[in-house]
């Protein structure tokens, strides 16, 4: 193992007022990399997706690429029992989490007073998703389940997974979150194959975290310069994690410590941040932080300490400064370990997810506690929350008369509309289901 880390690289000491707001960037080289692979497949279809496969060796199966039902049930078995029956409890509660947010998602139906009109709004499932698990230094069954999951909750009708050299958790993971089939391809050609319709159906929407290649693809079967002219939906464009954590005093230094390298570990890129009131327990953590970094496996510690070294150990004067630094960063993940983390999280404007106090760890979201870890990056959490049931979900309105005719008031409001936009056809269409006009 190598010497401890230097104490200075490890979250530098910064000014709040000049921590940079990362924000997410689409990578030149790779998006020029994607619509070449997307147009590829969009020619070439089959044979263009498995020679990318192939190049990339990305299926442990030869020849078979698209594993069904079956073939991820049969993982089930393989895996380790004591992993079994952790995906299965964590699939449990993020599924009960799922369910919960779909109850707040309801049909709705009210009279619009005196006009024969009634309005209101179904809840209608995506026909189609594409989800996408990393498989590269790091598989990730647990993202399987937070995305998959949501969408057999939203009652998807076909749900296609794609994960390159997937492991035998994450076929399990497969198996019991419920998707339909499982693609062994990463990259911008899974993306695009999903998108296309390349050994399987067209989806709607495609998501799911990925590398840059991945990211890129996804702004590319999104945007106006899409495949066929059809855009996708797609959650969202992931950049670095980030996890920031709010601390006073009382907290313990080494738990601190221990979270911000938990996340530091995800990727050199990864952003962290500590803000705290305290000059002596600011420098309590980052001696702390070195101890925790000598202590992990040289891969997991290179990749943290190029992370670390990117972070920033923050001192401000009192509690409103504490949420002008989260509100300004917007945070992916927010920690509060403070004597009263709830009224400091009842404040919070701009966050991803919110963990608070001792117990409320960051990494029980990352494991299925149940709310998603698929979550906003860069700053985008001050437009979009994380990945949930509702992102497969549509909200169709309806207008429905209960009569032959509506209110001369309503096609008289409409035809003055219609007419202050200059559109006399609509001012006549609206005035036709008028009393007067029915009735002559």
């Amino acid at each position: 193992m190598s010497e401890r880390a230097n104490i200075e690289s490890i979250l530098p000491n910064e000014d709040l007022d000049e921590i940079d707001v990362s924000t997410c960037t689409i990578d030149a080289e790779a998006v020029m990399v994607a619509e070449k692979t997307i147009d590829d497949l969009d020619v070439r279809g089959e044979e263009a997706l498995l020679e990318y496969i192939s190049k990339y060796d990305e299926s442990p199966y030869g020849k078979r690429v698209l594993l069904d039902r079956d073939d991820l049930r049969s993982a089930v078995d393989r895996v380790d029992q004591d992993v079994r029956r952790v995906i299965e409890r964590s699939s449990d509660r993020i599924r009960d989490f799922a369910e919960l947010q779909a109850s707040c998602m309801s049909a709705c139906r009210m009279d619009v007073t005196d006009t024969g009109i009634t309005i209101g709004h179904e809840v209608v499932p995506l026909e189609s998703t594409g989800c996408y698990a990393p498989g590269g230094r790091f598989p990730l069954p647990s993202s399987v389940l937070m995305s998959v999951i949501p969408a057999v909750v939203a009652r998807v009708g076909t749900i296609r997974l794609a994960s390159p050299r997937p492991t035998d958790g994450t076929l399990a993971a497969a198996w019991f979150a419920g998707a339909d089939s499982l693609l062994a391809a990463g990259g911008a050609h899974a993306i695009g194959a999903m998108a296309l319709g390349v050994l399987g159906p067209s989806c709607d929407i495609v998501v799911g975290p990925g590398n840059r290649y991945v990211t890129a693809a996804k702004a590319v079967v999104s945007g106006t310069s899409a495949p066929r002219g059809r855009p996708i939906a797609i959650d969202a464009l992931a950049g670095p994690s980030e996890l920031m954590v709010i601390a006073d005093d009382g907290a313990d230094p080494r738990v601190v410590a221990l979270d911000l390298v938990a996340q530091a570990e995800h990727d050199s890129d990864a952003r962290v941040w500590l803000v705290t009131t305290s000059e002596p327990f600011r420098a309590e953590v980052r001696s702390r932080v070195r101890d925790v970094l000598f202590e992990l496996p040289d891969r997991n510690r290179r990749i943290a300490e190029a992370s670390i070294g990117r972070g920033a150990a923050i001192v401000v004067e009192d509690e409103e400064r504490m949420l002008e630094a989260a509100d300004r960063l917007g945070p992916e993940h927010l920690e509060i370990i403070t004597r009263d983390p709830r009224r400091i999280a009842d404040r919070v404007k701009h966050a991803g997810a919110v963990f608070l106090g001792f117990g409320g760890a960051e990494v029980f979201g990352d494991y299925g506690v149940g709310p998603n870890h698929i979550l906003p990056t860069g700053g985008s959490a001050r437009a979009r929350g994380g990945l949930s049931v509702m992102d497969f979900l549509r909200v169709r309105t309806w207008i429905e008369s209960d009569g032959t005719s509506a209110s001369d008031r309503l096609s008289a409001d409409c035809a003055v509309f219609a007419r202050t936009e200059g559109l006399e056809g609509h001012a006549r269409s609206a005035e036709a289901r008028s009393t007067a006009m029915v009735s002559s």
